[in-house]
């Protein structure tokens, strides 16, 4: 595969998977895609319930805070 073709491939994948359009794809390095591709592999911890319940008591859509800001 060319470069080309595989840059094509990434781009569109990147398109799909992360909603990037092609200037945020060629404004990343190699290592800021692999880490937004892999960042819900095992050892990413994902949000447990009682973590996003405390996270919506600390900022409330309304735009209100319970932390001061």
């Amino acid at each position: 595969m060319t470069f080309g073709k595989g840059a094509a491939r990434l781009c569109g994948a990147a398109a799909q998977l992360l909603g990037w359009r092609p200037g945020e794809f060629w404004m990343s390095t190699p290592a800021e895609l692999a880490a937004c591709l892999t960042a819900n592999e095992a050892d990413v911890p994902l949000a447990s319930r009682e973590m996003l319940s405390e996270l919506l008591q600390q900022f409330p859509d309304d735009g209100t805070s319970q932390n001061g800001r």
